[in-house]
């Protein structure tokens, strides 16, 4: 039974969950994963697969994921294919009950996984119906809840949804950021083999961590790279003393002109050194912003594994992973800094590189291969810069 019943705010017998937008909206729901309630951003993700990874992903901080896909948990959870140790993400709207786990890898099922970490998880909403309201009126403040034993009350919910501040002006890349400077050598997964160990690398880069996803950092160290990871409060002192061959600017949640008010003065430093710089998703906005350029908000984001995106140089088109709320003002850009990839969805800027320094950044995620490979040569064209600056 899917809940579309959102007039009527009196608790159907069944619903032990539901999901009130700060407008009032409720889609009541039954309960599952954490006991509890939380609050957030509502937004929608269309991948078909890897709803572990994106509810690991750090910059979905702050973020109540809704999954369009309706069949979620047919391949369970396991250790490996995650993209932080803790969740940040607020918690999860499904469209049906989870599926049991048919899958070799699994070691625990989905909704066991979801309150071993605490997140809180709705289903049998009609995420078709939610999903339209969200891409005509964008992404709303909302509140959900799992509460089996309780009667749920929607205006509470609703006082809660308004309540919370939204994510524009919030710095969230303080709350998933590192603590403390560190050394990363896990390479990536292979068949038969897992994760392994970086062997003998070739170069130094700095990874600053606004919120780094792992598989960012282990295709850094699969390219023969040393990758020493630094908190989002480093000083560009703190980052130049290790002495990089270049400097990575991770990905994150949040509002970029919020975190770029101490970032983006160290990014500034650094450019200045011309020591080569590659920054994905948030690194690649506040990147922009160090440049001279504008962010702005999103209608209702980009977030799914489907994204085509073209490389204006080449024409080419790949299939990308997003999951950004803001986007580069392109008509912001400087004379110094160009376009480089198109969102073929609205024609948003989706990379940038500047014509006199060897410095580039995507929006796009090139580490979580929906291609699966179209856009791995990236990391490769950092490799290069940094063998061409040596």
């Amino acid at each position: 039974m899917a809940a579309d019943a959102r007039n009527d705010r009196s608790q159907p017998e069944w619903a032990t969950g539901a999901l009130v937008l700060a407008d009032g909206t409720v889609f009541w729901a039954r309960g599952v994963g954490a006991v509890g309630a939380a609050v957030g951003e509502v937004c929608f993700n269309t991948s078909i697969t890897g709803y572990q990874e994106i509810l690991t992903d750090p910059s979905y901080a702050g973020q109540i994921i809704t999954f369009t896909f309706p069949h979620i948990g047919n391949v369970g959870t396991n250790p490996e294919d995650v993209e932080t140790n803790v969740p940040a993400a607020r918690g999860c709207i499904l469209r049906a009950d989870i599926s049991n786990p048919a899958n070799w890898r699994s070691t625990q099922h989905l909704d066991a996984w979801l309150q071993s970490r605490n997140l809180v998880a709705i289903a049998g909403v009609d995420t078709r119906s939610l999903t339209r309201a969200i891409r005509d009126g964008g992404a709303p403040n909302g509140a959900i809840v799992n509460q089996p034993n309780d009667p749920i009350n929607p205006a509470a919910l609703k006082a809660a949804a308004n309540n919370w501040p939204g994510l524009e002006g919030m710095d969230l890349a303080a709350e998933v950021s590192c603590t403390q400077t560190y050394e990363w050598t896990e390479t990536r997964w292979r068949l038969g083999e897992g994760y392994g160990e970086a062997q003998a690398p070739q170069r130094h880069v700095v990874a600053v961590d606004f919120g780094a996803k792992h598989n960012i950092l282990r295709c850094l160290a699969d390219l023969g790279c040393r990758v020493t990871v630094v908190p989002a409060s480093a000083s560009a002192a703190d980052i130049l003393r290790h002495r990089p061959d270049g400097v990575f600017l991770s990905n994150g949640p949040g509002d970029p002109a919020a975190t770029g008010e101490y970032a983006v003065p160290m990014i500034r430093e650094v450019i200045d050194t011309d020591v080569p710089v590659f920054g994905i998703c948030l690194g690649h906005q506040m990147l922009a912003l160090a440049l001279g350029a504008k962010t702005e908000k999103m209608h209702h984001g980009h977030r799914g594994a489907n994204h085509p995106v073209k490389d204006l140089q080449t024409g080419k088109v790949e299939i990308t992973s997003q999951n950004h709320g803001f986007v580069v003002v392109d008509e912001s850009l400087p004379a110094n800094v160009v376009a480089t990839h198109r969102s073929l969805f609205d024609n948003s800027l989706e990379g940038l590189r500047a014509t006199d320094r060897p410095i580039f950044s995507v929006q796009y995620h090139p580490e979580a291969s929906p291609g699966p490979q179209d856009a791995h040569y990236l990391f490769q064209r950092f490799i290069e810069m940094m063998e061409e600056a040596r």
